[in-house]
C-alpha cells in the first residue's frame, strides 16, 4: 500500500527535544513552513519562550512539559495534542542524552539513565504515535545516528542505545507494513552535528569532550526530518562522513576498529579541563533557546551527498545536463 503524506503547511507535528540543536532547528524550520507544533521537552522556560517566539511571529504552536523517559509524560504529549488539535500527521523523535568515557568507568545508574531517555523515550514515543497513526496515517520519524550502524569508542553506552533505536525502529516498520497500516516509519542518520550535544551529556573523561569531524550544521539535519515527514523514506543518511563510516565499517570491520582505536579517541578530546556545570543527562543543562554548540573547525552547512539521496531524479538531470555543457563546450573547441 503506498503511503500517502500531507504537506508540511497543514500538519499538526509533535517534536521531542523540541528547545536545543536538531530540534529547536526543526521547530523553527517547520514552523516558517506553516506547520502547527506540539512542542516537547524538559525545561519549560526554554518550551515557554520558544512557543511565544513563534506564535509572534504568525506561527502557531503549543507545548507539553516532558521527560521522554517518562511513558506517562510521553502520553501526555500525545493527549495534549490530540485535545488541542484533534490529531497529529508527523511525530519525531529527538529527545536524547549522552555519556562519554570508557564503559567499565561508567556507573549502571548512568548507562540505565541514558538508555531511559534515549532508548525508552523513542520506544515510549512510537507506540504513543502509532496508536493514532495506525488509523488516521502520517509519519514517524526517530533520529537515530550513523553510529547506530557503526559503534565508536568513549561514547559506548550511547552508540549502544543507537543500535538498540535502530533495531526497534526496523522490526516496527516491517510489523506496520505487514498489517498494511498508512504509516511512514524513517530512521534519520545523523553524522556528527554542531549541536549543544555535550551539553546534555555525562562527561567521565579527563578533558572537555569534542565531537570528531566531519561535522554538519544542524539545518543538514532539520531539512532530511522535514523532507521525510512529507515523503517516505525508509532511512536517510545526514553527511558523506557518516555513510563512508557506516560503509566502512560494514565491509572492513578490522581496518575500521584499527582506525578507530588510532584516532578517535584523540579526536573526542580537547585540551581544556573538564567542566561539570552543564551535564545534562538527569536534569535540563539550562533554560536557553541554543542551535549551535560553537564546534571551532569547520562545520558544513549542507550536504551534498544528503540532498542527492532525497533527490536522485534531480540530481541526475543536474549531472546530466553538467556533462552536456560540457560536452558542449568541448565540441565547439573542436569545430574551431
Amino acid at each position: 500500500m503506498g503511503i500517502q503524506l500531507k504537506k508540511l503547511d497543514v500538519q499538526v507535528v509533535v517534536i521531542t527535544g523540541a528547545t536545543s540543536g536538531i530540534g529547536l532547528v526543526t521547530a523553527r524550520m517547520a514552523a516558517k513552513r506553516y506547520a502547527k507544533l506540539v512542542l516537547a521537552a524538559r525545561n519549560e522556560d526554554a518550551l515557554r519562550e520558544l512557543t511565544d517566539e513563534i506564535n509572534e511571529a504568525n506561527g502557531e504552536a503549543m507545548y507539553v512539559v516532558a521527560d521522554v523517559g517518562s511513558e506517562a509524560d510521553v502520553q501526555k504529549i500525545a493527549d495534549e495534542a490530540l485535545g488541542r488539535y484533534g490529531r497529529f500527521d508527523t511525530w519525531i523523535n529527538n529527545a536524547g542524552v549522552s555519556v562519554y568515557g570508557r564503559l567499565d568507568e561508567i556507573s549502571n545508574e548512568d548507562h540505565r539513565r541514558l538508555f531511559e531517555t534515549y532508548y525508552w523515550g523513542i520506544v515510549y514515543g512510537s507506540i504513543a504515535a502509532i496508536k493514532y497513526l495506525r488509523k488516521h496515517g502520517g509519519a514517524l520519524i526517530n533520529v537515530g545516528s550513523v553510529l547506530s550502524d557503526r559503534a565508536i569508542p568513549l561514547q559506548g553506552a550511547y552508540c549502544a542505545s543507537k543500535h538498540a533505536v535502530k533495531g526497534f525502529t526496523d522490526s516496527l516498520r516491517m510489523e506496520l507494513e505487514e498489517e498494511n497500516a498508512p504509516v511512514s516509519v524513517t530512521l534519520i542518520k545523523p553524522s556528527a552535528i554542531d549541536t549543544p550535544y555535550k551539553d546534555h551529556a555525562k562527561n567521565y573523561l579527563e578533558v572537555e569532550p569534542e565531537n570528531p569531524p566531519p561535522v554538519y550544521a544542524p539545518e543538514t539535519v532539520a531539512e532530511a526530518i522535514l523532507y521525510c515527514a512529507e515523503n517516505p523514506e525508509r532511512d536517510v543518511f545526514v553527511g558523506a562522513g557518516g555513510k563512508a563510516l557506516s560503509a566502512l565499517g560494514e565491509y572492513a570491520p578490522r581496518v575500521t576498529d584499527k582506525v578507530m582505536e588510532l584516532a578517535m579517541f584523540d579526536l573526542q578530546k580537547t585540551e581544556e579541563p573538564p567542566s561539570h556545570e552543564k551535564e545534562g543527562l538527569y536534569d535540563s543543562a539550562d533554560g536557553s533557546l541554543r542551535e549551535r554548540g560553537g564546534y571551532s573547525g569547520y562545520v558544513a552547512e549542507s550536504s551534498l551527498y544528503t540532498k542527492a539521496s532525497l533527490h536522485p531524479a534531480v540530481t541526475g538531470a543536474v549531472v546530466a545536463l553538467g556533462i552536456g555543457l560540457v560536452y558542449f563546450a568541448l565540441k565547439r573547441n573542436d569545430d574551431k
